[in-house]
């Protein structure tokens, strides 16, 4: 909605510029808690989910976060979390390191050499739903895109055991040959460079391609991106589903999406975008088992 501002008096006026929610939530609540990550620093997460749900370690739940790029990621009750919560599911946001939820030094915390900690953050989140039975490894899924996709990416890897399905939309997965793809340089000051050798073995160190293991039973993934993304190069995805195609041992899907008519978001067509995520959430309603 938009307000016109009175500096004067400092109120704010009604005008006609406003936008109708088609429905409402109000059996819905935010639990809004702080997680201790594994250095002991304490992490915002964010629990969106009906009133009445039950902590019996059964609702199917996705969790989200970005912590990169001083981005801030609010949690909010979009129309989309709707069709979740009336499903009985459940939505978590969490606010890590690397992000602008509390200003330059939070993100400080959460680049170059520093990026593991992002990752620990959102382990912890992951774990705290489990441990106080949101919900289980069995009915929990991820989220994530762009840098995010990146954070996916490594949360397969390093715990692939704590999720039942994985959805990663234009995420970046080799990190020793980001800096090297059309426009990949602008990301060095956020990740570091292959040339400086402590960077490097940072970057080295979480890179998600470069720690697919074979033989490992990787959850049900799929993976969003298009042909047209000038940000982040397709052949991330692209290599990285082959990767992990060649090396599960598990039953389960590992999936490409890929779209010749699509980039990395802005601008893609309003048709596209709705078909897109109508193959995500029919993606998580079967791997989670929602009816």
């Amino acid at each position: 909605n938009w307000y016109p501002f009175d500096p004067g008096d400092g109120k704010t006026k009604e005008t006609a510029l406003k936008v109708t929610m088609p429905v409402n939530f109000n059996d819905a609540v935010v639990d809004r808690v702080m997680v201790t990550s594994k250095d002991g620093t304490k992490v915002p997460l964010n629990i969106m989910h009906r009133r009445d749900m039950k902590l019996d370690g059964t609702n199917p739940a996705v969790l989200s976060g970005y912590g990169g790029f001083n981005i801030s990621v609010k949690p909010g009750f979009g129309v989309g979390r709707r069709l979740w919560f009336d499903h009985g599911g459940i939505s978590a946001i969490a606010n890590l390191r690397g992000g602008g939820e509390f200003g330059e030094s939070w993100h400080e915390q959460g680049k170059l050499t520093k990026k593991q900690k992002v990752f620990d953050d959102f382990t912890a989140c992951a774990q705290y739903l489990i441990d106080h039975k949101y919900t289980s490894p069995a009915h929990l899924a991820i989220e994530g895109g762009s840098n995010g996709g990146l954070l996916i990416g490594a949360a397969l890897t390093q715990h692939p055991e704590l999720y039942r399905a994985v959805v990663s939309h234009v995420g970046i997965y080799d990190m020793l040959r980001v800096e090297l793809t059309p426009n990949g340089e602008f990301n060095v000051t956020e990740y570091g460079t292959v040339k400086d050798p402590e960077q490097f073995k940072a970057l080295y160190a979480y890179s998600p391609y470069h720690h697919v293991v074979n033989g490992t039973k990787y959850p049900a993934v799929l993976m969003l991106t298009g042909a047209n993304d000038p940000r982040v190069d397709p052949m991330h995805s692209r290599k990285m589903i082959a990767r992990l195609q060649a090396a599960t041992s598990s039953s389960r899907p590992i999936l490409l999406r890929a779209s010749s008519g699509s980039g990395h978001g802005i601008g893609t067509a309003f048709s596209e975008a709705i078909a897109q995520q109508t193959d995500v959430e029919s993606f998580l309603f079967d791997q989670l088992g929602i009816r």
